[in-house]
């Protein structure tokens, strides 16, 4: 017979603040008018909403991955996609590593479509914060970032992966050159390092060969990384059959969840479709964490050699997985 887990007896939160939760709850529906028919005064739902969301923002996925980010019964979003498929808001097409999964994007049409309620929900929040002065809006920011990163926490939350979008690149600037100066003590010039990275990545950008991920949890960035067309560290130019892995990030507090080696099987699935032969990297000896991530996931060290950069004297490798 099954019995219901017991909660620890710290665990169990005062009648207080569980009215607190109930009532920024029915304020905040209330606020934003998630009751209504429709929602910011568009056609959709909330629901239908949401869905065109994640996929205007997370990029083409398969309908289970949509149905756990959304926590959404796998029936009920079927029958959310049959209608945003019969209005040519929503297309699929057969995988091509796996023929029995169907990869789920925006049509042109739904992009169309998603943009003015993308835009309504900005003004939403622009209007929502006006009336506070730059300090009240901080907090406000702050609060809700601590209730999101808090809840976020329990280990029933899923991480999950996905593509970037704009933005994403100035935050892995940003966290790099933070991180890197706290934990090493590196400093500015590896920030400046990032920053060229990261513009080289859009400017160059080839969806076909090159990709990066997010991996997040509720909304919360935990990592990142980016799979680039290799180059000729000499001439600059591109070679076809070498990918490079860079800009692997995963934050403090996620560490230990095997984010880092979810972040790097990306890369190497990627790398196989697009056609690759091999992926490189370059890193530094004392990374270790991020060492043990690229030898567990079979990468060979094939060239290692000193160099004085960021404010101290390092050793720099490079590191190579045949695929």
């Amino acid at each position: 017979m099954r019995h219901a887990a017991v909660m620890p007896e710290s665990t169990v939160a005062p009648p207080e603040r569980i009215a607190t939760l109930r009532a920024f709850n029915r304020f905040w529906t209330r606020r934003l008018g998630v009751l209504r028919p429709q929602l910011l005064g568009s056609r959709f739902t909330l629901p239908e909403s949401r869905v065109l969301w994640e996929l205007a923002h997370g990029g083409e996925q398969s309908a289970s991955a949509l149905a756990r980010t959304l926590a959404l019964d796998a029936g009920y979003l079927s029958r959310l996609l049959a209608r945003l498929r019969e209005q040519a808001l929503v297309k699929a097409r057969r995988a091509p590593h796996d023929g029995r999964q169907t990869l789920l994007s925006l049509s042109a049409a739904g992009r169309r479509a998603f943009a003015p309620l993308d835009r309504a929900s900005q003004r939403q929040m622009a209007e929502l914060l006006a009336p506070l002065d730059d300090e009240a809006q901080q907090a406000v920011a702050d609060a809700v970032d601590t209730l999101m990163r808090q809840l976020a926490s329990m280990d029933d939350t899923p991480v999950t992966l996905r593509p970037h979008r704009p933005g994403d690149i100035g935050w892995i600037v940003m966290r790099h050159g933070a991180l890197y100066a706290q934990e090493y003590g590196w400093d500015s010039g590896f920030e400046a390092l990032v920053a060229r990275i990261g513009a080289d990545f859009i400017e160059r950008f080839d969806p076909a060969r090159e990709a990066c991920w997010i991996a997040e949890r509720a909304g919360r960035p935990l990592g990142c990384v980016c799979l680039v067309q290799g180059r000729d560290e000499t001439t600059r130019a591109v070679l076809p059959s070498v990918a490079q892995l860079r800009l692997l990030l995963v934050e403090p507090a996620a560490r230990g969840a095997g984010i880092g080696t979810r972040l790097t099987s990306a890369c190497e699935d990627f790398a196989r479709q697009a056609g690759y032969a091999r992926i490189r990297l370059w890193t530094n000896a004392n990374l270790l964490a991020a060492r043990a991530i690229y030898r567990r996931a079979g990468y060979a060290l094939v060239a290692s050699e000193p160099h004085h950069s960021f404010g101290h004297d390092l050793v720099g490798e490079t590191w190579e997985l045949d695929l």
